[in-house]
């Protein structure tokens, strides 16, 4: 199945007002990272989705953990990704299976493995976890989808919630793309502008917190 929105879109002019706030709105505040009631892993293949969590266990940060993700109907399973061979077998058991053999109890662990998309990753988690009983919520993801994923978050869950990003970047034709270095590719440039154009869409069609009025001020938009 076709994303909606291209991975790589035609990518308009951009000055250094639309960089910084593309840079803001895509990929999220920058916060230290800080000890949280609970953990939410977006589904997804890449190897940061399990490696962050155990990181930030290791740490301490979190004792809890949401694992998200059936199998997804657009995406393209990275190269390394141990479910490639068995289509039974869910992103979230995959994510599961190593946090348990990094020495995380699975009493610690909710796991949903019926979402196809962020939008249900986050509807289905509230199925096995009761997201009102926590008041902060660290969010593993990809570093350039920050912003879209926690406004899913933001919009379905309470609002009581803080939100606390622990991201990993991705690498795309060799190319790393992080808050610092994403304007300087056309790679980069295109995953970021992509972002936007799916925060603005899906805020539009209620799936997120929508942009208020002065998000929509790009020069070239």
């Amino acid at each position: 199945m076709k994303p909606l929105i291209s991975k790589e879109p035609v990518i308009p002019d951009l000055n250094e007002m639309d960089v910084d706030f593309l840079t803001a709105l895509t990929f999220e505040k920058e916060v230290i990272p800080q000890k949280c009631d609970a953990l939410f892993i977006f589904s997804g293949t890449h190897s940061g989705h399990w490696e962050k969590a155990i990181e930030a266990y290791k740490y301490n940060y979190i004792d809890t953990i949401v694992v998200t993700g059936g199998r997804s109907l657009t995406g393209i399973p990275h190269p390394d990704w141990d479910g490639n061979s068995d289509i039974e077998i869910s992103e979230a058991q995959v994510i599961v299976s190593y946090l348990v053999s990094a020495g995380i109890p699975s009493e610690k662990i909710f796991m949903e493995e019926k979402s196809t998309n962020s939008l249900e990753n986050v509807i289905y988690a509230k199925e096995v976890f009761d997201f009102t009983m926590i008041q902060t919520l660290m969010v593993v993801c990809k570093s350039h989808v920050a912003g879209r994923q926690i406004r899913t978050l933001k919009k379905h869950l309470p609002r009581q919630i803080e939100y606390i990003p622990y991201t990993f970047n991705s690498v795309y034709k060799g190319i790393e793309v992080n808050r610092y270095n994403w304007m300087e590719t056309e790679v980069g440039r295109k995953r970021v502008w992509g972002e936007y154009l799916r925060i603005k869409h899906y805020g539009i069609k209620g799936d997120i917190l929508p942009l208020d009025g002065s998000c929509n001020l790009l020069s070239n938009d």
